[in-house]
């Protein structure tokens, strides 16, 4: 007797929920059933970023470094930086030094947020990427190179973030006087444009990274430094039931049982004990695919020690 010869097996998310309802000991019959089954499943996804690191989720990006700019948006569904290094050169001639991560109360005390040189740290600011309306606008017209942004009613603006103008994001690293200064046109993907005064601003609260000290080489458009990342993304979300779930076929399993438990929790006339064992195989299941979805290189812990001397 031969094998299939494949190894291709997966569930949408039309089977995945179905097969949740029957580990509660009921079948998928409505409409509603099945959207309430979708929300808890993109519940659950949400849950698996709080409880660690998902190696599926992790990807490479970067970011060119100019000087005088501060602070860059990074992706919208990112959740967290795992490494960082800042490159320059090419090719054999390329070099990756390490950035340290600091603190938000460290990055808060450096006396001078603008002085030049190697960045050498970072403070990751891990906003929730929502936008808020504001009564400010744009107090001139600008084109789409312009660094100095006037603004009316610059009070409602922090002192360096993301706003929106039209279609476009701008990043900004301080404000003098009335102005944006050492701003980044076109951030977080956008395209630089041209735009006129009495234009709606919106502030965006997007993640962002802030280095220090900003390059003290390249220019626009020809950086110098780059800022390359490894972050890990949100699990992309459930859809509308033909696709399959963005995530590896080992945690198949654990997602099913973690459906079942917390589909059990909303379902009427559900035996207590049978929501117990749900939530035990659940903590089980999630348990062996956390195990197997971990980094198998081995650590070398090298100890900090500093010395005084008299």
């Amino acid at each position: 007797m031969t094998t299939t010869g494949t190894a291709v097996f997966n569930l949408d998310v039309n089977d995945l929920i179905e097969e949740a309802f029957e580990r509660c000991g009921q079948e998928l019959r409505t409409g509603y059933n099945f959207r309430t089954a979708r929300r808890s499943l993109n519940l659950l996804t949400i849950e698996w970023a709080n409880r660690g690191i998902n190696l599926w989720t992790i990807e490479q990006g970067q970011i060119p470094l100019y000087p005088n700019q501060s602070i860059y948006a990074l992706p919208i569904d990112t959740i967290d930086l795992l490494d960082q290094v800042t490159r320059n050169g090419v090719g054999q001639n390329q070099t990756d030094i390490n950035v340290n991560r600091i603190s938000e109360s460290t990055y808060s005390t450096i006396p001078n947020k603008n002085a030049t040189g190697r960045p050498i740290q970072v403070w990751i600011n891990r906003q929730s990427g929502e936008s808020n309306a504001v009564t400010a606008t744009l107090g001139g017209n600008i084109d789409s190179t312009i660094t100095t942004i006037p603004i009316t009613g610059i009070s409602q603006l922090g002192s360096a973030g993301f706003l929106q103008i039209g279609s476009e994001t701008i990043s900004y690293s301080a404000i003098n006087g009335t102005n944006l200064v050492y701003c980044g046109r076109g951030a977080n993907g956008t395209t630089p444009a041209s735009h006129t005064a009495g234009a709606v601003i919106t502030v965006q609260n997007l993640p962002c990274i802030n280095i220090w000290p900003t390059p003290n080489q390249g220019s626009i458009g020809n950086p110098y430094y780059t800022f390359v990342y490894w972050r890990m993304r949100r699990i992309q979300d459930t859809g509308t039931g033909v696709r399959q779930q963005d995530i590896p076929f080992r945690f198949l399993e654990c997602m099913v049982a973690g459906l079942a438990y917390k589909m059990s929790v909303k379902l009427p006339d559900m035996d207590p004990n049978r929501i117990m064992m749900l939530k035990a195989e659940y903590e089980q299941q999630f348990q062996l695919a956390a195990d197997e979805d971990r980094e198998k290189a081995a650590s070398r812990y090298v100890p900090r020690i500093s010395m005084g001397y008299r």
